[in-house]
């Protein structure tokens, strides 16, 4: 089975021809090629590409470039504007975009995001991809309780929580309780119309490589969702100040807490499923 990161995102340096919105903690570029040179050296076969929302907001043009080039590698995400009255507009012309697979909303409590699960706009977004049969990618770290009203309030949608729904550090060291709101995540199990990215899990450990204290609490959650709703991922290039994309991949290849079965499907089998894609190489 191919291994898929559930969520990566590439893109270009800092230039007027592609400015960026705002100057993240990340690596001056990592572009379409860079990010598949690095999937090639670990042995990653494809990834979802999420259109970076803090430095291109909800223009995914870049991301529509570096599939087009990399057709096989990388299938695409893109943010969008709850703010927006014709977002439903936008997600229909979306999914005729070649290797478009879904789209994003990010409801956390962070400045210039949107924290409120009754805002109506999130309503005309979930009804879109709905109609449009696309998944929801969905942040609510730090803001699970408004996430699962959310989800309770669309079952005919399909959702896909980003990052485990735990706030995660974009520098090191990682937080004194870490997994804090792990018992909210496997409440939030019960919903079936979700799934759950565990994806950027490396960067809570309180331990060097190979990160060894993750594996008991992961354990919990792959007991609760269920390991075909569990989809391995990187969180590359957000995650890049606290581990690099090998020690992000390895710890999963190589990990003895997991079955093989369990691992094909942790890493490539439920990302296939929820997003109904899979990489070709070649």
């Amino acid at each position: 089975m191919p291994i898929i990161d559930s969520q990566v995102h590439a893109y270009e340096a800092n230039t007027p021809k592609r400015p960026w919105h705002s100057v993240p903690n990340w690596p001056p570029h990592v572009t379409g090629d860079e990010m598949v040179a690095a999937m090639d050296k670990v042995g990653v076969d494809g990834a979802i590409f999420i259109s970076a929302f803090s430095l291109y907001q909800f223009d995914a043009s870049y991301a529509v470039e570096v599939q087009k080039k990399h057709p096989g590698r990388m299938a695409i995400v893109k943010p969008v504007d709850a703010n927006d009255p014709a977002v439903a507009d936008v997600i229909a012309e979306w999914k005729k975009v070649p290797g478009a697979v879904g789209v994003r909303i990010m409801l956390t409590k962070e400045p210039g995001r949107l924290s409120d699960a009754a805002h109506p706009g999130l309503d005309r977004i979930l009804k879109a991809a709905a109609k449009n049969n696309f998944p929801v990618n969905m942040l609510c770290w730090d803001n699970v309780d408004a996430g699962m009203a959310l989800i309770d309030r669309h079952p005919d949608t399909r959702f896909i929580i980003d990052h485990l729904a735990i706030l995660q550090p974009r520098t090191p060291p990682a937080p004194a309780q870490p997994w804090a709101d792990l018992p909210k995540v496997l409440q939030l199990a019960k919903r079936k119309n979700a799934v759950i990215k565990v994806s950027g899990a490396c960067t809570l450990s309180k331990e060097p490589y190979p990160f060894n204290d993750i594996w008991d609490p992961l354990a919990r959650v792959f007991d609760a969702w269920g390991m075909d709703r569990c989809l391995w991922g990187t969180d590359w290039t957000r995650a890049a100040a606290v581990v690099n994309y090998e020690q992000a991949v390895r710890p999963f290849v190589e990990t003895k807490r997991i079955s093989d079965s369990d691992r094909a499907m942790l890493m490539g089998g439920a990302c296939a499923k929820a997003y109904n894609w899979s990489p070709k190489k070649g």
